[in-house]
């Protein structure tokens, strides 16, 4: 005999969970090369695996990303990797850990003039050492660094982003809602 849940929240979320398909890698792309951030910033998804733990994002130069003296917007540069660590970590993890971003630092190198790339790949490797790390209910905290490189593959930007990741039970965030099967479309 299945309880009804008595939030409404709650009741929403599983409604949604049960009908909506889950997102393929095409649907999540298409999702994402379609959010207005990236769109006015001139970003774009060439390449995301979840299950894989990979994304390729790029970005042209153009007026709405140039910045005063001609080069990619340091800002536009930062949100092309922004999301994507934690995201793949949410998906090869799963629902069982709660996963944050805590903190980032861009390192601006050469100008951006333009089109440029960041590649980011999380190894099976690093999940099974998250996993480990995060067993006995300690907080986990991981650095991912990623190169942002132009056309002649040049250096114009490393992005450093730390994560916090924990399992749900010993988090504090337990509430925290994995919306990468769902992915609202708000």
């Amino acid at each position: 005999m299945s309880v009804l849940p008595t939030n409404l929240e709650t009741l929403k979320r599983r409604a949604k969970q049960s009908i909506m398909p889950l997102l393929t890698p095409h649907l999540l792309k298409l999702r994402l090369n379609t959010y207005a951030p990236y769109i006015g910033a001139g970003i774009k998804i060439d390449h995301i695996s979840l299950d894989q733990g990979l994304c390729v994002v790029s970005m042209g130069l153009n007026t709405l990303n140039k910045n005063i003296v001609g080069t990619q917007f340091g800002g536009s540069l930062y949100s092309m990797v922004d999301p994507f660590y934690m995201l793949m970590l949410m998906h090869q993890l799963g629902s069982n850990y709660v996963v944050w971003d805590k903190s980032s630092h861009i390192d601006f190198i050469a100008p951006g003039n333009s089109k440029v790339t960041a590649r980011m790949k999380i190894p099976s490797s690093e999940i099974i050492t998250i996993q480990d790390l995060a067993k006995e209910g300690e907080a986990v905290f991981r650095e991912y660094k990623v190169d942002i490189v132009d056309e002649q593959q040049k250096l114009i930007a490393t992005v450093t982003k730390t994560l916090y990741i924990r399992l749900r039970k010993y988090s504090k965030s337990k509430e925290q809602v994995n919306r990468i099967d769902t992915f609202d479309a708000q």
